[in-house]
């Protein structure tokens, strides 16, 4: 699946416009040293990132397979966080359990080239650490939706399913808004509960059907990608060890793959230090999200503390940000056109993350310097509509965002969402 995700993003030309046409990136707090390679350097660091997952799939070289995804993939998703989304993150953290996961004992390329390899059983923490990763997934999506917007105002659906309103036979109840409300109010529920279903042996085939169901009218009513389908796919490690033995059965006499005795995959000294891994790998992953209430106001508002908290779909925002430079002893600004340093894209979602304003002013800065006008001041003018709510001055516009660094810190010159 990866390896036709990373294909699929080749082909529509995404590597160019997102990693080469730049002229700045947005980078991670503590990732300012992780840099795009150049295009020839972009284009080989996703062609060995494909290679890897096709090395995973079959289990060729898997432990260097998995490896080698995980650091590729997650430093393509660093470069810029202009492109950040849920599953990208998820990609990453699954690819980083794999590594630990012994994927590759039974039935692949590695256990036919050293036959000592294959094991017929495995423990149950490297199926259980998946199941876990899917369910924190899913659990914590529903946990998010549970926010008055959401909820009570059927938000964001209520402005996005009416433009679907053309579609035939179903359109003209996507613009009902007691439809909006059965989405929003079944998405949580289904977030919620979906892993503890799945998890029950007698209500499994029933609850993916609605993973599928759920995916597939996701998929088809928005824009994203392959997630639907990586999802479908994943989600079939709740089933029982007899139903992929099945599968396994039905695939080996399809490329002839030859019987090799194996032995079961027995606990260690190895085995007991990865599960102490999984622990803390946990305890971070359900830790991580709440980091938000160390910041005062509305959350889908100022964004500090959003990424990296399985908030999918939660917000309909945008905004339009203007820059002014002022030159030392002088009363006149100036104002900056981003799209000189930005593309489209960047542009967009800067324009409301407050986060990514302050990277932009030091963009501004660090540019006017190089051009012989040293210690400029830059402000910056923001106005951001929230889930309908109107457009509302989003920053102090008095601040000089020059004078700034971005830390993990309350940012106060963020103005509080007025109702």
């Amino acid at each position: 699946m990866m390896f036709v995700s990373l294909l699929r993003f080749w082909l529509k030309g995404w590597i160019y416009d997102l990693y080469v046409a730049p002229k700045h990136f947005f980078t991670y707090y503590g990732f300012d040293w992780v840099k795009p390679f150049g295009e020839m350097g972009m284009y080989f660091l996703f062609f060995g990132v494909m290679l890897a997952a096709i090395g995973i799939a079959l289990g060729l070289f898997y432990r260097w397979s998995a490896t080698l995804f995980f650091l590729g993939f997650t430093y393509i998703e660093l470069i810029d966080k202009s492109n950040y989304l849920n599953h990208y993150y998820f990609i990453s953290i699954v690819s980083l359990l794999m590594i630990l996961l012994p994927a590759h004992r039974h039935f692949s390329i590695d256990v036919w080239r050293k036959p000592s390899l294959n094991r017929n059983t495995t423990a149950a923490w490297t199926i259980g650490a998946i199941r876990l990763q899917l369910g924190t997934v899913y659990f914590f999506a529903g946990i998010a939706k549970l926010n008055y917007d959401w909820l009570f105002r059927a938000m964001p659906l209520k402005l996005w399913l009416p433009a679907h309103g053309t579609i035939p036979v179903v359109g003209a109840l996507l613009q009902k808004t007691w439809v909006a409300f059965a989405f929003s109010w079944f998405g949580a529920i289904y977030d919620l509960f979906i892993p503890f279903f799945l998890m029950a042996k007698r209500f499994r085939w029933l609850a993916y059907g609605a993973v599928v169901s759920f995916h597939v009218i996701t998929g088809w009513l928005f824009q994203i990608g392959m997630f639907p389908y990586i999802m479908i796919l994943a989600t079939l490690v709740f089933f029982s060890a007899d139903f992929h033995e099945r599968l396994l059965g039905k695939l080996k006499e399809w490329v002839r793959y030859p019987e090799i005795d194996g032995n079961s995959l027995s606990r260690g000294i190895q085995a007991r230090w990865i599960t102490a891994v999984l622990v803390l790998h946990f305890f971070i992953q359900w830790a991580f999200p709440f980091r938000y209430l160390a910041y005062p106001g509305d959350l889908f508002w100022h964004e500090q503390g959003f990424r990296f908290g399985w908030r999918v779909m939660l917000i309909e925002k945008a905004g339009s940000t203007f820059f002014y430079a002022q030159l030392p002893g002088s009363d006149r600004r100036i104002e900056i056109r981003n799209s000189d340093y930005l593309t489209p894209n960047q542009e967009k979602m800067m324009s409301t993350q407050p986060d990514m304003m302050l990277q932009f002013a030091q963009i501004i800065k660090k540019d006017l310097d190089e051009k012989g006008y040293p210690d400029a001041a830059i402000f910056a003018e923001s106005y951001v509509t929230l889930n309908g709510s109107g457009s509302r001055p989003f920053i102090d516009s008095n601040v000089n965002l020059a004078e700034l660094s971005d830390t993990w810190t309350n940012k106060q010159w963020i103005k509080p969402f007025e109702q």
